[in-house]
């Protein structure tokens, strides 16, 4: 099939460069999408900068992407063209080998990001038919994008969590992670604690649905945390180790610590005396799969969980990106087609 598509691919060491590239027909099991947003999320990094073993460049980076089908690879079933999709983490893996429906855990076991073939920072993708999500047609798709990630992220981590609604849970850090977090707490009927440095955040995690704020500059969260019972669930989303460490102090007996910030090689220091007598948790959490990013998009559709976001045009892309890897978005950055 002839024609051209325009994209950003990653050239290693943190370049990005606006390309033309062909329209390529997408082999079995995959089809062809025509991008119209898509989330520039901190894991891209990895693409951009280098890192993961085993990545080749040119790359076109993102993971979170809204599209139209617009065409099908041999074998696809069940969807159909036209069909407006979403591409997260699990499915950008269109040069291996395919997966049963929905299954993430190859990627898992095989250390993936979703950067070993290209992504969502173009007009045109690939994508395995089996790694893909309905979106709800009341979700606008610059919306939907973050929601594929850093929603599904939260999302998850809360629905799995050790917390029934009416308890407490603490959501660290009002961010591009948090800020969903605490609208998900919220709408699943807990009762939430926003934890974030400095006062001049207080009024919009309220907004958010967090019923009480703490500030973690001026108050010390475990033990405010105590005061109100103890929570039972804390999700961590600021990537700073010495912060997530001092968390424990405020869990519940039984209660769960649940790491969705990385904050890099630093390790997290616990005092097993804390864990053992008060039975207490900490776990990490990742993405998920395309069933648990349709629940997410569907539970985000129903209750009105939105993220809040910025949009460049595809052309901006470094732009984008820089303004992410420098903390200055509010609080997502999302490139949108046809601009």
């Amino acid at each position: 099939m002839s024609g051209t598509y325009r994209a950003v691919q990653a050239l290693g060491s943190g370049k990005l460069q606006l390309v033309e590239l062909p329209l390529t027909t997408p082999p079995a099991g995959h089809v062809r999408i025509r991008v119209e947003a898509c989330g520039v999320c901190h894991t891209d990094a990895f693409t951009i900068e280098g890192g993961i073993p085993g990545l080749t460049y040119p790359r076109v980076p993102g993971h979170e992407v809204i599209g139209r089908i617009d065409l099908l690879g041999p074998g696809v079933d069940g969807w159909q063209v036209g069909q407006r999709v979403g591409v997260a983490f699990s499915a950008v893996t269109a040069d291996l080998p395919a997966l049963p429906a929905r299954d993430f855990a190859y990627c898992q076991r095989q250390g993936l990001s979703g950067a070993h073939s290209d992504g969502g920072y173009a007009e045109v993708m690939i994508a395995r038919a089996s790694g893909l999500a309905l979106i709800p047609e009341s979700l606008k798709s610059a919306d939907a994008a973050p929601l594929l990630c850093a929603g599904l992220t939260t999302f998850k981590a809360l629905r799995r969590s050790r917390a029934r609604p009416g308890e407490l849970v603490a959501i660290q850090g009002v961010g591009g992670l948090g800020h969903l977090g605490i609208q998900f707490a919220n709408r699943m009927g807990l009762r939430v604690a926003a934890l974030a440095r400095g006062s001049e955040k207080a009024d919009l995690a309220r907004q958010l649905g967090a019923h009480i704020y703490i500030d973690t500059t001026s108050q010390d969260a475990g033990a405010e945390l105590q005061k109100l019972g103890g929570a039972r669930v804390i999700l961590a989303t600021a990537a700073n180790s010495k912060s997530q460490s001092a968390l424990i102090a405020g869990l519940a007996p039984g209660g769960e610590l649940i790491i969705a910030g990385a904050g890099g090689e630093e390790p997290i220091s616990i005092s097993g005396t804390s864990l053992i007598f008060g039975e207490r948790t900490v776990t990490g959490t990742l993405t998920g799969t395309s069933m648990e990013s349709e629940d997410t998009l569907g539970f985000s559709a129903l209750l009105g969980v939105r993220p809040m976001i910025e949009t460049l045009p595809l052309a901006q892309a470094e732009q984008a990106y820089r303004r992410m890897l420098g903390n200055e978005a509010r609080f997502r950055m999302v490139l949108v087609t046809g601009q």
